[in-house]
């Protein structure tokens, strides 16, 4: 079954570039794009949609027009795409609803990858914005950090297989080789389980990983750290 792709951007051209990139992709069905909160509140109300990829913080929008989609749909998974934000922006849209949040100089395959991991409920944010977050946690209120951070245990089956790659010793490089992704993805994904795990090096992921029972204590190395 497709994913059913809601795109809600009030600029012209982000809109049908971003048009196009998703319906080079099959497994992408996009129903429809809107150029403003009213627009797309009436689709998700009378139709079914997988994803609303929205840029909330243009005028034309707003963060609290995630509230409102969720509350119209429930079952809809919402991916920001927007410019840089603060922290404190970005902890209010999680807040909202968002799932995963990406900026608008992403790549194609970090937001494909992005796209498919809404889908599936799981949440997803780009290599910058786990930067931005994770640099000075001092500049948020512990509120916004539990947002930032919600469900931060529960890591996907993609995110395990590289916990357990990245603990028998591969590099990203050899990890997007065996998964078919981009070294870029893999760097993005190793980010996106550290800020959740709050570890900050491959150690970490490998005494995680052995906790929890990813791996044997006998099938790790230590050897390589990227």
């Amino acid at each position: 079954m497709k994913t059913r792709i809601l795109l809600a951007e009030s600029n012209f051209l982000v809109r049908e570039g971003m048009k196009a990139l998703l319906q080079q992709q099959s497994s992408f069905e996009v129903l429809a794009t809107v150029e403003n909160m009213d627009d797309m509140l009436r689709f998700v109300q009378i139709n079914q949609v997988d994803v609303l990829i929205i840029d909330h913080t243009t005028i034309e929008f707003g963060v609290a027009c995630i509230r409102q989609a969720k509350a119209f749909s429930p079952s809809v998974q919402v991916l920001s795409i927007s410019e840089p934000k603060t922290k404190r922006e970005i902890a209010q849209a999680i807040e909202l609803g968002v799932t995963s949040y990406l900026l608008k100089d992403c790549g194609r395959e970090e937001i494909i990858e992005a796209i498919e991991a809404t889908a599936k409920g799981e949440k997803f944010f780009c290599g910058k914005i786990v930067d931005g977050i994770m640099a000075s946690p001092d500049e948020v209120s512990p509120l916004e950090l539990q947002a930032i951070a919600c469900d931060g245990v529960k890591i996907s089956s993609r995110e395990i297989e590289i916990i357990q790659l990245v603990a028998e010793g591969m590099t990203n490089k050899e990890i997007a080789d065996r998964l078919f992704l981009s070294t870029h993805t893999v760097t993005t994904h190793r980010k996106n389980i550290m800020s959740k795990l709050g570890v900050n090096n491959t150690a970490g992921l490998v005494l995680y990983a052995i906790r929890n029972q990813i791996i044997q204590p006998n099938k790790f190395l230590f050897n390589t750290v990227n």
